[in-house]
Protein backbone atom coordinates (compact mmCIF):
# COMPACT_ATOMS: atom_id res chain seq x y z
CA UNK A 1 0.00 0.00 0.00
CA UNK A 2 1.71 3.49 -0.97
CA UNK A 3 2.61 5.57 1.38
CA UNK A 4 -0.02 3.53 4.10
CA UNK A 5 -3.25 5.37 2.06
CA UNK A 6 -6.48 3.48 3.27
CA UNK A 7 -9.25 5.54 1.70
CA UNK A 8 -9.39 7.14 -1.93
CA UNK A 9 -12.43 9.97 -2.67
CA UNK A 10 -12.75 9.82 -6.37
CA UNK A 11 -15.27 12.93 -7.05
CA UNK A 12 -16.23 13.37 -11.16
CA UNK A 13 -17.20 16.74 -11.71
CA UNK A 14 -19.94 15.59 -14.87
CA UNK A 15 -19.14 16.81 -17.84
CA UNK A 16 -16.11 18.88 -17.04
CA UNK A 17 -13.75 18.45 -20.19
CA UNK A 18 -10.73 20.33 -20.77
CA UNK A 19 -10.42 20.41 -24.80
CA UNK A 20 -11.71 18.34 -27.37
CA UNK A 21 -9.69 14.93 -27.82
CA UNK A 22 -7.29 14.23 -30.70
CA UNK A 23 -10.10 11.89 -32.71
CA UNK A 24 -12.98 14.70 -31.70
CA UNK A 25 -13.66 15.55 -35.71
CA UNK A 26 -14.92 11.54 -35.33
CA UNK A 27 -17.42 12.83 -33.15
CA UNK A 28 -18.30 16.40 -34.79
CA UNK A 29 -16.52 17.98 -31.95
CA UNK A 30 -13.27 19.40 -32.88
CA UNK A 31 -12.81 22.55 -31.13
CA UNK A 32 -15.15 22.12 -28.20
CA UNK A 33 -13.62 22.85 -24.57
CA UNK A 34 -15.56 23.09 -21.43
CA UNK A 35 -13.39 24.67 -19.06
CA UNK A 36 -11.91 27.13 -22.07
CA UNK A 37 -14.85 28.30 -23.41
CA UNK A 38 -16.57 29.15 -20.06
CA UNK A 39 -13.18 31.00 -18.80
CA UNK A 40 -12.80 32.84 -21.87
CA UNK A 41 -16.64 34.00 -21.83
CA UNK A 42 -17.41 34.79 -18.23
CA UNK A 43 -14.28 33.75 -16.43
CA UNK A 44 -13.92 31.55 -13.74
CA UNK A 45 -13.06 32.68 -10.01
CA UNK A 46 -11.51 29.03 -8.63
CA UNK A 47 -8.62 29.70 -6.41
CA UNK A 48 -9.33 26.44 -4.57
CA UNK A 49 -8.53 24.42 -7.25
CA UNK A 50 -6.11 26.86 -8.98
CA UNK A 51 -4.10 26.21 -5.94
CA UNK A 52 -3.93 22.30 -6.75
CA UNK A 53 -3.48 23.01 -9.88
CA UNK A 54 -5.68 23.36 -12.65
CA UNK A 55 -4.63 26.68 -14.07
CA UNK A 56 -1.56 24.61 -14.43
CA UNK A 57 -3.36 22.43 -17.08
CA UNK A 58 -4.74 24.90 -19.86
CA UNK A 59 -5.19 28.66 -20.11
CA UNK A 60 -8.45 28.84 -18.26
CA UNK A 61 -9.76 32.14 -18.22
CA UNK A 62 -9.70 33.46 -14.13
CA UNK A 63 -7.70 30.46 -13.16
CA UNK A 64 -4.26 31.13 -12.74
CA UNK A 65 -1.04 29.22 -13.05
CA UNK A 66 0.24 28.25 -10.12
CA UNK A 67 4.43 28.66 -9.47
CA UNK A 68 3.84 26.35 -6.16
CA UNK A 69 1.01 24.27 -6.66
CA UNK A 70 -0.27 22.10 -3.78
CA UNK A 71 -1.40 19.35 -5.55
CA UNK A 72 -0.87 16.82 -8.27
CA UNK A 73 -2.50 17.71 -11.85
CA UNK A 74 -2.56 15.79 -15.27
CA UNK A 75 -4.93 15.47 -18.27
CA UNK A 76 -6.09 12.27 -19.91
CA UNK A 77 -8.30 11.00 -22.94
CA UNK A 78 -10.78 8.70 -23.58
CA UNK A 79 -10.08 5.39 -25.12
CA UNK A 80 -13.41 3.87 -25.05
CA UNK A 81 -16.33 4.42 -27.86
CA UNK A 82 -18.21 7.04 -26.89
CA UNK A 83 -18.35 10.38 -24.92
CA UNK A 84 -21.56 9.39 -22.81
CA UNK A 85 -21.78 9.58 -19.24
CA UNK A 86 -21.78 5.58 -18.65
CA UNK A 87 -18.75 5.27 -21.24
CA UNK A 88 -16.72 7.43 -19.36
CA UNK A 89 -17.00 6.40 -15.83
CA UNK A 90 -17.02 2.89 -16.82
CA UNK A 91 -13.30 4.04 -18.54
CA UNK A 92 -12.21 5.64 -15.01
CA UNK A 93 -13.61 2.35 -13.33
CA UNK A 94 -11.57 0.66 -15.86
CA UNK A 95 -13.27 -0.74 -18.07
CA UNK A 96 -12.61 0.08 -22.29
CA UNK A 97 -15.25 0.02 -24.70
CA UNK A 98 -14.13 -1.54 -27.92
CA UNK A 99 -17.52 -0.69 -29.48
CA UNK A 100 -20.14 2.10 -28.41
CA UNK A 101 -23.08 1.83 -27.43
CA UNK A 102 -25.94 2.13 -30.01
CA UNK A 103 -27.50 5.65 -30.32
CA UNK A 104 -30.97 6.57 -32.38
CA UNK A 105 -30.75 9.73 -34.12
CA UNK A 106 -33.44 9.39 -35.91
CA UNK A 107 -35.89 7.83 -32.63
CA UNK A 108 -36.25 4.35 -32.13
CA UNK A 109 -37.18 2.18 -35.02
CA UNK A 110 -41.25 1.05 -35.12
CA UNK A 111 -40.80 -2.51 -33.97
CA UNK A 112 -39.10 -1.32 -30.71
CA UNK A 113 -41.91 1.36 -29.94
CA UNK A 114 -44.70 -1.69 -30.93
CA UNK A 115 -42.88 -4.01 -28.38
CA UNK A 116 -42.67 -1.60 -25.71
CA UNK A 117 -45.88 -0.24 -25.99
CA UNK A 118 -47.45 -3.46 -26.01
CA UNK A 119 -45.12 -4.64 -22.91
CA UNK A 120 -46.28 -1.81 -20.56
CA UNK A 121 -49.95 -1.55 -21.92
CA UNK A 122 -49.24 2.49 -22.87
CA UNK A 123 -48.99 4.48 -26.10
CA UNK A 124 -46.18 6.73 -26.57
CA UNK A 125 -45.80 9.91 -27.80
CA UNK A 126 -42.27 11.72 -28.96
CA UNK A 127 -39.75 9.48 -30.03
CA UNK A 128 -37.09 11.73 -31.07
CA UNK A 129 -33.76 13.20 -29.99
CA UNK A 130 -34.42 16.28 -27.71
CA UNK A 131 -34.24 18.47 -24.44
CA UNK A 132 -35.37 16.63 -21.98
CA UNK A 133 -37.33 20.08 -20.73
CA UNK A 134 -38.27 21.05 -24.09
CA UNK A 135 -39.90 17.98 -24.64
CA UNK A 136 -42.05 18.14 -21.65
CA UNK A 137 -42.68 21.26 -22.43
CA UNK A 138 -43.55 20.59 -25.91
CA UNK A 139 -45.46 16.77 -25.35
CA UNK A 140 -46.22 17.30 -21.29
CA UNK A 141 -50.04 18.51 -22.39
CA UNK A 142 -50.60 16.09 -24.34
CA UNK A 143 -49.57 13.20 -22.03
CA UNK A 144 -51.06 15.04 -19.42
CA UNK A 145 -54.29 14.42 -20.99
CA UNK A 146 -53.78 11.13 -22.83
CA UNK A 147 -51.53 9.36 -20.45
CA UNK A 148 -49.10 8.46 -23.00
CA UNK A 149 -45.77 8.17 -22.23
CA UNK A 150 -43.02 10.99 -23.42
CA UNK A 151 -40.14 8.79 -25.18
CA UNK A 152 -36.94 10.31 -26.65
CA UNK A 153 -33.39 10.12 -26.78
CA UNK A 154 -30.59 12.23 -27.40
CA UNK A 155 -26.86 11.90 -29.41
CA UNK A 156 -26.11 9.97 -26.49
CA UNK A 157 -26.91 5.97 -25.93
CA UNK A 158 -30.50 6.29 -23.77
CA UNK A 159 -34.28 5.58 -23.68
CA UNK A 160 -35.58 8.81 -21.76
CA UNK A 161 -39.16 7.93 -20.32
CA UNK A 162 -40.90 11.38 -19.27
CA UNK A 163 -44.21 11.39 -17.27
CA UNK A 164 -46.12 13.45 -14.70
CA UNK A 165 -45.90 11.84 -11.37
CA UNK A 166 -49.50 12.65 -10.98
CA UNK A 167 -50.70 10.42 -14.13
CA UNK A 168 -47.64 7.59 -13.70
CA UNK A 169 -46.68 6.53 -10.42
CA UNK A 170 -43.25 6.88 -10.02
CA UNK A 171 -42.91 3.10 -9.25
CA UNK A 172 -45.02 2.79 -12.78
CA UNK A 173 -42.56 4.44 -14.44
CA UNK A 174 -39.83 3.42 -12.93
CA UNK A 175 -41.72 -0.33 -14.07
CA UNK A 176 -41.77 0.49 -17.57
CA UNK A 177 -38.33 1.79 -17.08
CA UNK A 178 -37.07 -1.67 -16.48
CA UNK A 179 -38.98 -3.06 -18.93
CA UNK A 180 -37.15 -1.27 -21.81
CA UNK A 181 -34.26 -2.05 -19.90
CA UNK A 182 -34.59 -5.83 -20.38
CA UNK A 183 -35.46 -4.91 -24.45
CA UNK A 184 -32.88 -3.00 -25.40
CA UNK A 185 -29.07 -2.86 -25.43
CA UNK A 186 -28.49 1.15 -25.01
CA UNK A 187 -26.31 2.67 -22.18
CA UNK A 188 -29.04 3.36 -20.23
CA UNK A 189 -32.57 3.76 -19.72
CA UNK A 190 -33.54 6.82 -17.69
CA UNK A 191 -36.97 7.60 -15.82
CA UNK A 192 -37.59 11.23 -16.41
CA UNK A 193 -40.50 12.26 -14.08
CA UNK A 194 -41.37 15.86 -13.71
CA UNK A 195 -44.72 17.94 -12.04
CA UNK A 196 -46.51 21.23 -12.31
CA UNK A 197 -49.69 22.45 -14.78
CA UNK A 198 -49.34 23.74 -18.05
CA UNK A 199 -46.57 26.00 -18.99
CA UNK A 200 -45.08 25.22 -15.80
CA UNK A 201 -43.58 21.43 -15.65
CA UNK A 202 -40.68 20.82 -14.08
CA UNK A 203 -38.59 17.84 -13.32
CA UNK A 204 -38.15 16.30 -10.26
CA UNK A 205 -34.98 14.96 -8.36
CA UNK A 206 -37.11 11.73 -8.41
CA UNK A 207 -34.51 10.46 -11.70
CA UNK A 208 -33.50 7.21 -11.61
CA UNK A 209 -31.06 5.15 -14.66
CA UNK A 210 -30.93 1.98 -15.33
CA UNK A 211 -27.55 1.10 -16.84
CA UNK A 212 -26.09 -2.24 -18.61
CA UNK A 213 -24.22 -3.91 -15.66
CA UNK A 214 -20.58 -3.41 -16.17
CA UNK A 215 -17.58 -6.31 -16.38
CA UNK A 216 -15.76 -6.62 -13.67
CA UNK A 217 -13.74 -3.49 -12.61
CA UNK A 218 -12.03 -1.05 -9.89
CA UNK A 219 -15.14 -1.30 -7.65
CA UNK A 220 -16.31 -4.99 -8.02
CA UNK A 221 -12.67 -6.02 -7.23
CA UNK A 222 -12.55 -3.19 -4.14
CA UNK A 223 -15.60 -5.03 -2.75
CA UNK A 224 -14.61 -8.65 -3.35
CA UNK A 225 -11.25 -7.72 -1.68
CA UNK A 226 -13.42 -6.61 1.67
CA UNK A 227 -13.05 -3.01 0.86
CA UNK A 228 -16.00 -0.67 1.32
CA UNK A 229 -17.19 1.28 -1.89
CA UNK A 230 -19.37 4.34 -1.14
CA UNK A 231 -21.32 5.59 -4.01
CA UNK A 232 -22.76 8.97 -4.04
CA UNK A 233 -25.16 10.35 -6.40
CA UNK A 234 -25.97 8.33 -9.46
CA UNK A 235 -22.90 6.65 -9.19
CA UNK A 236 -24.46 2.75 -8.17
CA UNK A 237 -27.25 4.11 -11.27
CA UNK A 238 -24.43 4.14 -13.43
CA UNK A 239 -22.75 0.53 -12.25
CA UNK A 240 -25.73 -0.69 -12.11
CA UNK A 241 -24.83 -1.60 -8.16
CA UNK A 242 -22.08 -3.87 -9.29
CA UNK A 243 -19.19 -3.65 -6.56
CA UNK A 244 -21.10 -1.29 -4.57
CA UNK A 245 -21.57 -1.07 -0.69
CA UNK A 246 -23.58 1.34 0.09
CA UNK A 247 -25.09 3.73 -1.95
CA UNK A 248 -26.94 7.58 -1.50
CA UNK A 249 -28.91 9.50 -3.67
CA UNK A 250 -28.44 12.82 -3.89
CA UNK A 251 -30.85 16.08 -5.71
CA UNK A 252 -27.92 18.29 -6.41
CA UNK A 253 -24.50 19.18 -6.18
CA UNK A 254 -24.40 20.06 -2.81
CA UNK A 255 -25.96 17.52 -1.54
CA UNK A 256 -23.71 15.30 -3.46
CA UNK A 257 -21.11 17.19 -1.70
CA UNK A 258 -22.55 16.75 2.01
CA UNK A 259 -23.01 13.00 1.37
CA UNK A 260 -19.59 12.69 0.54
CA UNK A 261 -18.51 14.82 3.59
CA UNK A 262 -20.85 12.55 5.87
CA UNK A 263 -19.03 9.50 3.96
CA UNK A 264 -15.71 10.91 4.95
CA UNK A 265 -16.54 11.29 8.32
CA UNK A 266 -17.24 7.69 9.03
CA UNK A 267 -15.19 4.62 9.72
CA UNK A 268 -15.07 3.53 5.73
CA UNK A 269 -11.61 2.17 4.35
CA UNK A 270 -11.49 1.89 0.31
CA UNK A 271 -13.57 4.20 -2.10
CA UNK A 272 -15.78 7.02 -1.59
CA UNK A 273 -16.72 7.37 -5.66
CA UNK A 274 -19.23 10.66 -6.09
CA UNK A 275 -21.38 12.00 -9.26
CA UNK A 276 -21.60 15.89 -9.33
CA UNK A 277 -24.09 15.88 -12.35
CA UNK A 278 -25.41 19.25 -12.61
CA UNK A 279 -22.60 20.85 -14.26
CA UNK A 280 -24.08 18.23 -16.91
CA UNK A 281 -27.86 17.94 -16.86
CA UNK A 282 -28.66 21.27 -15.43
CA UNK A 283 -26.18 22.92 -17.74
CA UNK A 284 -23.85 21.64 -20.19
CA UNK A 285 -27.46 20.29 -22.27
CA UNK A 286 -29.28 23.87 -22.02
CA UNK A 287 -26.37 25.40 -22.86
CA UNK A 288 -26.34 27.97 -19.90
CA UNK A 289 -23.04 29.58 -19.34
CA UNK A 290 -23.56 31.51 -16.25
CA UNK A 291 -24.94 28.06 -14.84
CA UNK A 292 -22.41 26.13 -15.50
CA UNK A 293 -19.86 29.07 -14.05
CA UNK A 294 -21.68 29.23 -11.00
CA UNK A 295 -21.84 25.89 -10.48
CA UNK A 296 -17.90 25.25 -10.78
CA UNK A 297 -17.83 28.03 -8.67
CA UNK A 298 -19.51 27.14 -6.00
CA UNK A 299 -18.11 23.29 -6.19
CA UNK A 300 -14.64 25.31 -6.05
CA UNK A 301 -15.92 26.84 -2.27
CA UNK A 302 -16.69 23.60 -0.71
CA UNK A 303 -13.68 22.06 -1.76
CA UNK A 304 -11.68 23.09 1.64
CA UNK A 305 -14.28 21.83 3.53
CA UNK A 306 -13.82 18.23 1.67
CA UNK A 307 -10.16 18.47 2.54
CA UNK A 308 -10.19 19.83 5.94
CA UNK A 309 -12.54 16.92 6.82
CA UNK A 310 -10.11 14.14 5.04
CA UNK A 311 -8.24 12.04 7.85
CA UNK A 312 -4.48 11.67 7.43
CA UNK A 313 -4.05 8.64 4.81
CA UNK A 314 -7.45 10.11 2.65
CA UNK A 315 -5.98 10.92 -0.92
CA UNK A 316 -8.64 13.00 -3.09
CA UNK A 317 -8.79 12.20 -6.91
CA UNK A 318 -10.97 15.35 -9.03
CA UNK A 319 -11.81 14.22 -12.22
CA UNK A 320 -14.38 14.44 -15.38
CA UNK A 321 -16.40 12.02 -17.59
CA UNK A 322 -16.56 13.59 -21.14
CA UNK A 323 -17.01 17.13 -22.32
CA UNK A 324 -20.06 19.40 -22.36
CA UNK A 325 -19.18 22.36 -23.60
CA UNK A 326 -22.22 25.31 -23.50
CA UNK A 327 -20.77 27.20 -25.90
CA UNK A 328 -20.10 25.05 -28.45
CA UNK A 329 -22.72 24.00 -30.82
CA UNK A 330 -25.61 21.26 -30.70
CA UNK A 331 -26.99 20.77 -27.53
CA UNK A 332 -24.85 17.12 -26.87
CA UNK A 333 -21.73 16.19 -24.76
CA UNK A 334 -18.49 16.84 -26.24
CA UNK A 335 -15.96 14.24 -27.01
CA UNK A 336 -12.83 16.26 -24.84
CA UNK A 337 -10.15 15.19 -22.66
CA UNK A 338 -10.64 15.64 -18.91
CA UNK A 339 -8.69 16.74 -15.79
CA UNK A 340 -6.99 14.81 -12.78
CA UNK A 341 -6.16 16.97 -9.94
CA UNK A 342 -5.27 15.17 -6.72
CA UNK A 343 -4.47 16.08 -3.14
CA UNK A 344 -4.04 14.98 0.29
CA UNK A 345 -1.12 14.94 2.91
CA UNK A 346 0.74 12.62 1.18
CA UNK A 347 0.98 14.00 -2.41
CA UNK A 348 3.64 15.39 -4.32
CA UNK A 349 2.64 18.39 -6.14
CA UNK A 350 3.50 18.73 -9.93
CA UNK A 351 2.60 17.32 -13.45
CA UNK A 352 1.36 13.58 -13.74
CA UNK A 353 1.82 14.20 -17.40
CA UNK A 354 -0.58 13.46 -20.22
CA UNK A 355 -2.42 9.63 -19.56
CA UNK A 356 -2.99 8.10 -22.19
CA UNK A 357 -6.27 6.49 -20.65
CA UNK A 358 -9.08 7.67 -18.29
CA UNK A 359 -8.41 3.79 -17.27
CA UNK A 360 -5.00 5.26 -15.47
CA UNK A 361 -7.71 6.46 -12.57
CA UNK A 362 -8.58 3.01 -11.69
CA UNK A 363 -4.92 1.33 -11.79
CA UNK A 364 -4.05 4.74 -9.30
CA UNK A 365 -6.84 3.13 -7.20
CA UNK A 366 -6.13 -0.36 -7.56
CA UNK A 367 -2.54 0.12 -6.79
CA UNK A 368 -2.98 2.10 -4.07
CA UNK A 369 -5.10 0.50 -2.35
CA UNK A 370 -4.71 -3.03 -3.10
CA UNK A 371 -0.83 -3.11 -4.37
CA UNK A 372 -2.12 -4.48 -7.80
CA UNK A 373 0.35 -2.39 -9.59
CA UNK A 374 -0.37 -1.57 -13.17
CA UNK A 375 1.39 0.31 -16.16
CA UNK A 376 -1.25 2.64 -15.98
CA UNK A 377 -0.98 3.91 -12.83
CA UNK A 378 0.52 6.57 -11.63
CA UNK A 379 0.53 6.15 -7.80
CA UNK A 380 4.62 6.29 -7.83
CA UNK A 381 4.36 9.87 -9.29
CA UNK A 382 2.25 11.69 -6.70
CA UNK A 383 2.79 9.84 -3.25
Amino acid sequence: MKKNIDRVILIVLDSVGIGFSDDANEYGDLGANTLGHIGDAVGLHMPNMARLGLGNLANIGGIPRNMKPEGAFGIAKEVSKGKDTTTGHWEIAGQILEEPFPTYLNGFPKEIIDEFEEKTGRKTIGNKVASGTAIIEELGDQHVASGDLIVYTSADSVFQIAAHEEIVPLEELYRYCEIAREMLNVGRVIARPFIGESGAYTRTSNRHDYALEPADNMMSRLKEAGQDVCAVGKISDIFAGKGVTESRRTKDNMEGVDTTIDFIKESNKGLIFTNLVDFDMLFGHRRDVWGYKNALEEFDARLPEILETMRENDLLIITADHGNDPIFKGTDHTREHIPIVVAGNHVKPGRIGFRNSFKDIADTVEDILMEKESEGSFADIIL
